[in-house]
């Protein structure tokens, strides 16, 4: 007998369908990282990211009938979970709450040596970076987080954000034209 671990995402839902928990925890093994780190960026504060992160597999598994398997699990987790952060905004929104960075910058401690000094400089270079990145308007910062950091097709992108792949091209190129000119 296959091990849940070598078993296909396919099987794995078909199994998480018919009342598996333990395949939908392997499911949410296997993704539970990316998906963090999509709503982490997208949020900027850790603990949000968490509770994004949970909230966005429970409605998966509430929404696990409705998977068709016309793109890829991983993708269409990152949609529900784009439309976890999106909701926690409106709420947060609705109750006057300001969306405010979590991620604050870390003590940065002197050295003498030059790797350190290196990582000190790349590691706030990706944090401006981000903060950038933060500024732009929300479909745009979304295009960018799953290009840049997940690695997606403008395809998969499309297919996260609910649009065509060309919808997709144009979000990134404007949100790229954005941020060259934030910088300048």
């Amino acid at each position: 007998m296959m091990t849940i671990a070598a078993q296909s995402e396919l099987e794995l839902v078909a199994r998480a369908r018919s009342g598996s928990e333990e395949a939908f925890a392997e499911l949410v093994r296997r993704h539970q990282d990316a998906v963090y780190g999509f709503a982490a960026r997208l949020t900027r504060d850790p603990d949000r990211a968490m509770d994004m992160v949970q909230e966005a597999f429970l409605r998966a598994f509430r929404a696990l009938g409705r998977y068709r398997g016309e793109s890829a699990f991983r993708t269409w987790l990152f949609a529900i979970t784009l439309n976890a952060v999106r909701s926690e905004a409106r709420r947060r929104k609705r109750r006057g709450r300001r969306e405010e960075p979590g991620l604050e910058a870390a003590e940065q401690q002197s050295s003498d040596d030059p790797g350190t000094d290196r990582a000190v400089t790349e590691a706030e270079e990706a944090e401006r970076v981000a903060q950038l990145v933060e500024r732009l308007p929300p479909r745009q910062r979304a295009t960018v987080v799953l290009r840049v950091y997940e690695e997606m097709s403008f395809r998969e992108i499309g297919a996260v954000l609910g649009c065509s792949e060309g919808a997709a091209r144009v979000n990134y190129h404007h949100a790229i034209k954005r941020l060259r000119e934030m910088v300048s």
